[in-house]
């Protein structure tokens, strides 16, 4: 099994992902949650690291991974459904997100999915062809049916997770905020952002 070198800038981006992980546990608004959301991040680094070993990636699909762990890292840090992105937009002088987009609700959670299909196929579609000598048409079929599926099992482990939670603690784990499609939305979402990337990958011709 050949090991290969992490390049500096990918190592550089890992460690900074890390550290906001890990920094996004001090002071949390809510202590009890917030570190199921963000510690699994660090498991998640840590198999990318020695995965780098292996199967050599470009940085920009590092960038990729890494830029998804840290929108889910703020995410995780207000446990989602308290993100204060509309406190942030005012300090910034710039209009009400919600206004603007006429959110009804906290919707976070909603830009984590989007991000988890935009932001991972590219990271799966050029492992695929680097590593699998898949053509781009096929790694980015099969990207796309890996986000889809990735998506569904999270809303499943998130729907085991909250069973043997108690209840206060799982309504706030889990962030539907009074929504009965927010797992259908969420995978919508997720998908929406998935053929999203396809298209402006394969527009430029950047699967490897």
């Amino acid at each position: 099994m050949m090991r290969y070198g992490v390049p500096r800038g990918q190592i550089l981006w890992l460690v900074l992902t890390g550290m906001a992980a890990l920094f996004s546990l001090l002071d949390t608004p809510f202590p009890r949650l917030a570190p199921m959301q963000n510690l699994p991040t660090l498991a998640i680094l840590a198999g990318i690291s020695f995965s780098l070993r292996r199967w050599p990636m470009p940085t920009s699909a590092v960038a990729c991974v890494c830029l998804f762990l840290l929108f889910h890292t703020i995410g995780g840090r207000y446990i989602y459904s308290f993100v204060p992105y509309e406190d942030w937009a005012r300090g910034l002088g710039l209009p009400s997100p919600a206004a603007t987009l006429g959110l009804e609700r906290n919707s976070w959670d909603r830009l984590v999915h989007f991000a988890f299909g935009a932001l991972w196929i590219h990271p799966i579609s050029c492992w695929l062809a680097r590593h699998k000598a898949l053509s781009t048409s096929l790694a980015g079929y099969i990207a796309v049916e890996s986000v889809l599926a990735g998506s569904a099992l999270y809303e499943i482990f998130e729907w085991m997770l909250t069973v043997f939670m108690a209840a206060p603690d799982a309504l706030a784990y889990n962030g539907q905020q009074g929504d009965p499609w927010d797992p259908q939305k969420d995978m919508a979402m997720a998908a929406s952002g998935a053929v999203l990337a396809v298209i402006l990958l394969r527009a430029r011709g950047r699967f490897s």
